[in-house]
């Protein structure tokens, strides 16, 4: 699932409607890559959001998907000779609940630091189950999911400190405009399976199909050098502390979407 909530604009929204919640004035968020304006509340006594802070809450997102996530992984039963895998009907919930509260989050940002646990909670469920079910019939794939997303997400943040990958505003447009796209594509997609026609080049394992997977994949990993400077420019401006359970949440949104598909990404190759 794609990212919704941590554009560069969408925290702009959320730290204007934040204002009028804390008592301030009005935050004038960056119109360009210059130096931002400070949130006016962090002078004013009031804690502001760090990049430590962020990091701190998307760890503990972390340790909750990954709680839930083994209860997932638990609830899918190896298939037997009688019987198939069972794929948990409470992981669906799990994708409706998590979906519900990243949306919430989108509009009402002061409640990110309970909604945000909460889309931990749900969608690690969720992820378990599914990892679960890609590992019963391509053993070895979950490891190997995890190990590439670890690495991609490290190989990002060096690229994005060292600023080999420099997030401007032409590099804001390209990645969110396509990962829009990406979505609006997923949503088609979805509607037409309920009519019992699937794209046939998301899960086909042809090279159409493999590029498909790589380009979503790559669309995912440059998400995350937006959410890095989403989270630097938003500490930067001081905006209130609870933001960070908001940049956090979106974090985490894009390393799940980021994981999922490069599990499909090498189940697609494994089946070549």
């Amino acid at each position: 699932m794609a990212n919704p909530i941590l554009s560069d604009k969408g925290l702009q929204q959320a730290a204007q409607r934040s204002t009028a919640v804390e008592g301030a004035t009005v935050w004038n968020p960056p119109v360009t890559d210059g130096p931002v304006t400070p949130w006016p509340g962090a002078t004013a006594g009031h804690k502001s959001m760090t990049v430590g802070g962020t990091a701190s809450a998307t760890g503990v997102l972390f340790v909750l998907l990954m709680i839930t996530a083994f209860a997932g992984w638990q609830a899918v039963k190896a298939p037997t000779e009688l019987q198939p895998a069972k794929f948990p009907a409470l992981a669906i919930v799990g994708v409706l609940v998590g979906f519900v509260a990243v949306i919430a989050s989108r509009f009402k940002p002061t409640w990110s630091r309970f909604l945000a646990p909460v889309y931990a909670l749900a969608e690690g469920f969720a992820l378990g189950a599914i990892s679960r079910a890609y590992e019963l019939y391509q053993h070895g794939i979950v490891l190997q999911a995890a190990g590439a997303t670890i690495a991609v997400f490290a190989v990002m943040l060096l690229l994005y400190k060292v600023q080999i990958i420099k997030v401007t505003d032409r590099f804001r447009r390209i990645v969110i405009g396509a990962t829009m796209g990406v979505m609006v594509f997923y949503g088609i997609s979805l509607l037409l399976n309920l009519f019992g026609v699937k794209p046939p080049f998301i899960q086909s394992t042809s090279g159409f199909g493999i590029l498909f997977s790589l380009f979503v994949a790559g669309l995912a990993a440059f998400n995350l050098a937006i959410n890095f400077d989403v989270i630097e420019r938003g500490a930067k401006a001081q905006l209130p502390a609870y933001m960070e359970w908001y940049a956090a949440l979106g974090l985490l949104v894009t390393i799940v979407w980021l994981y999922l598909e490069i599990l499909r990404l090498l189940s697609k190759l494994r089946e070549r």
